[in-house]
């Protein structure tokens, strides 16, 4: 068995038996926890709405939270409130409590699985510009679609987008499209294809739509071009998460105390500028957390592609026998 062979089952042997929305502290569980906490917030509200609106009689009725969330198709109505165009992406909510609670568990289920096969096949930088572009997408064409189709336009005001469906497509269209054979439940057989499980999503979210004309088709539709779409410029070398994906680790090290922004040394920036001399040779610290990102390397992407640094980290840790 080779180096990189050990360095795989070790990691396996380690993580066997724990079960997490991803890699600790990354931006899968940033996703879920940011539906959870807007879902909470808005059954909160609904039912304290309900509590105050007893006993006042047949003219009481209950405030829905919802309303402030999600998006209207109407454009007038949405520039009355312009903060949806973010907000309904992680807005669930509506009807009675039950059904509610299923509809969300599904929900970050179906997040969970896609997002967590996505953060597998390209690391954790993705998931959340998957997710918004294709909710944006799904929020323009639904606007858009509410407008100018002529059947629609009668009854614009009865239409609103919330959830994080258009965000779960495009991360279900972008997983397929990154490598559709890609397979989950492996110890079944050989294990089931992703794209079975995108067809299956799509076929499950599209048959509640059956018999009623409306525009979340389209929104659908869009989502489904932007998963696609970035996968797509993603392979030839154009990454359209790069911006998100900054602005997200400043907010997230506002968070984390004694965390800064990854930044060249002084050293980095006067010496290692100075022809091929060395200042100074450097001393790799071993830590346990280090080799877990470099096991994680390995899996992603071969063993070759480690660089010198980290194989000898790798080499000091099997010596010490730290893992």
């Amino acid at each position: 068995m080779g180096a990189a062979d050990r360095e795989y089952e070790y990691r396996n042997s380690r993580r066997r038996g724990r079960f997490s929305l991803g890699q600790p502290g990354n931006a899968l569980v940033a996703l879920v926890t940011l539906n959870i906490i807007f879902f909470l917030l808005i059954l909160t509200v609904n039912l304290f709405s309900l509590y105050v609106s007893q006993g006042k009689g047949p003219d009481g009725h209950s405030f829905s939270a919802l309303q402030l969330f999600v998006l209207p198709a109407s454009l007038t109505e949405f520039i009355k409130t312009p903060w949806t165009i973010l907000t309904f992406m992680f807005s669930h909510g509506g009807g009675d409590i039950f059904p509610m609670l299923l509809n969300m568990l599904s929900s970050m289920l179906w997040i969970w699985m896609f997002g967590f096969i996505l953060q597998d096949l390209s690391g954790n930088n993705f998931i959340f510009p998957v997710y918004i572009y294709g909710s944006l997408a799904g929020a323009v064409l639904f606007i858009a679609a509410a407008h100018f189709i002529p059947a629609l336009q009668n009854h614009m005001e009865l239409y609103f987008l919330g959830g994080s469906t258009c965000g779960t497509i495009a991360l279900a269209v972008a997983v397929t499209s990154i490598n559709h054979d890609y397979r989950i439940f492996r110890h079944l057989g050989r294990g089931i294809p992703v794209w079975v499980l995108t067809v299956a999503y799509l076929f499950i979210t599209l048959l509640d739509l059956v018999g009623s004309y409306s525009p979340y088709p389209f929104s659908f539709i869009a989502a489904a071009l932007a998963g696609y779409v970035f996968v797509y410029y993603l392979k030839r070398g154009k990454d359209g998460s790069i911006w998100m994906s900054n602005v997200y680790d400043k907010v997230n090290n506002l968070f984390t105390p004694g965390k800064k922004a990854t930044s060249f040394s002084v050293k980095e920036k006067i010496f290692y500028n100075r022809g091929h001399r060395e200042p100074y040779k450097k001393t790799a610290i071993i830590t346990q957390k280090r080799v877990d990102e470099i096991l994680d390397k390995i899996n992603q992407r071969g063993y070759d592609y480690l660089t010198e640094e980290e194989k000898t980290i790798l080499k000091k840790a099997a010596e010490e026998d730290n893992f």
